[in-house]
């Protein structure tokens, strides 16, 4: 991300309203040929020998402190509830984001057993209450201010997991690589994506009614900040005044707590300048505590997909992503499959729609997001080689594919197989 902070050595920059939106607007889409991939992987961590025994806050940061330890490429960070964060660097290929990160999972899994702890693919975690384990005022902030909306977005925090792949924003001009279509694409194939990828049906122990409780989450928490901004806009000037109209999680502070603000959104604040005036580093902060499903940081942050089952479940959505992204003709195919589920969108925005709580709700077993995800998978499956796609990688998708896709199910239906004493389905030949 952009760094649109002051001068470290001087004061503050004080800003306007109309240097906040400026500063959004410069920052929000970096356009140019898609030349660089990005993957976040969020990880719940469960005791080895017992997945259902919570894990202790001390056996948590010790957990974090010998990730951190270890010469990883990928960044490492611990979440409010105590998940691990592997953040990868922008990779030029898809083969390079899979070798580095698969690589430094394979050093980290070992350490986290010596300690009686491993890493799991659940977008929510299936048994354990919401408990935070950081104490950071960032963190307490919003705890506060999401406990004002319910229960949900203090279970984003501490219980949920996801895959999070980062594309180029693309080229300025239209086309199938442009912004503006790439963009819109995100927020259609989003859905298709939830529906394919859904895997949090239980909390408890015991199922939601939603294969993925976590996106379902996102519906009820705080619209000003996790719904899509409005469409019928340039996506720049859409962004920032989805920005500038987002509440104030917290300001910062460096004595006593960082207070909510109460009812305040950034453009009210920059119009105050109460109750202290806004800063640079005020506004880019704000941006970090915005969590739509399609989140422009430069680049296009995909925030939608659950954690994944497996030790290399995350690379399928990271390859079929990248594929239907960055491939020209698997874009245009894609956006033509997509489009059509405009219209179940409706004009309400992305997760508050029928289309993306039809994918929340019941997965790849909707007809119409079923049709869309075949068509995509297998238009990403033959773009996959023209992108220089490992056999590990074409391998992995196939099974993926085969196992659910062409089956209409997803990850989540095999946990609730598995919950009613049912046989899960085995992997099959892949038709795409």
């Amino acid at each position: 991300m952009t760094d649109i902070r002051s001068d470290r050595a001087g004061p503050p920059r004080v800003v306007d309203e109309a240097e906040a939106e400026a500063l959004v607007r410069g920052i929000c889409f970096k356009t140019g040929p898609p030349r660089f991939l990005g993957v976040e992987l969020e990880w719940l961590v469960h005791d080895l020998q017992d997945p259902s025994r919570p894990v202790s806050p001390r056996r948590l940061a010790a957990a974090a402190d010998r990730l951190q330890a270890l010469p990883l490429r990928s960044l490492i960070t611990i979440e409010p509830g105590g998940q691990l964060e592997f953040s990868s660097r922008p990779a030029e290929s898809l083969t390079a984001c899979v070798e580095e990160v698969s690589a430094d999972l394979a050093a980290a899994r070992p350490a986290l057993r010596s300690l009686g702890l491993s890493l799991a693919g659940y977008g929510k975690d299936p048994w354990h209450p919401p408990r935070r384990v950081l104490t950071t005022p960032r963190y307490r902030a919003m705890e506060d201010f999401h406990d004002h909306w319910g229960g949900a977005g203090r279970t984003v925090m501490t219980k949920t997991a996801s895959v999070q792949v980062c594309v180029d924003a693309g080229h300025e001009e239209p086309g199938p690589l442009g912004f503006g279509r790439r963009w819109r694409l995100a927020h259609l194939l989003g859905a298709v994506l939830v529906a394919a990828f859904a895997n949090s049906p239980l909390d408890g122990g015991r199922p939601t009614g939603w294969r993925s409780t976590r996106q379902a989450c996102y519906e009820r928490m705080d619209p000003s900040r996790t719904l899509a901004p409005a469409e019928d806009l340039d996506p720049r000037a859409a962004w920032a005044a989805y920005a500038l109209d987002a509440r104030i999680m917290c300001v910062r502070s460096g004595q006593g707590p960082w207070e909510p603000p109460w009812g305040l959104d950034l453009r009210g604040w920059t119009r105050s300048a109460r109750p202290r005036p806004a800063t640079a580093e005020d506004v880019a902060y704000h941006l970090t505590t915005l969590f739509p499903p399609v989140r422009p940081r430069g680049h296009l942050e995909l925030r939608m997909i659950d954690a994944q089952p497996g030790e290399d479940g995350w690379v399928v959505p990271l390859a079929v992503t990248a594929a239907l992204f960055d491939d020209p003709v698997a874009a245009e195919t894609s956006y033509r499959a997509v489009k059509a589920l405009a219209d179940t969108a409706g004009q309400d925005p992305a997760p508050r729609n029928a289309l993306w709580r039809n994918a929340a709700h019941s997965g790849l077993a909707d007809p119409e997001l079923h049709a869309a995800a075949v068509a995509c998978f297998a238009a990403a499956r033959e773009a996959l080689p023209r992108l220089g796609a490992t056999p590990r990688v074409l391998a992995a998708v196939d099974a993926f594919t085969g196992r659910y896709v062409d089956r209409g199910r997803c990850p989540a239906d095999d946990l609730l197989d598995r919950l009613a004493g049912e046989p899960v389905p085995e992997s099959k030949e892949s038709t795409a």
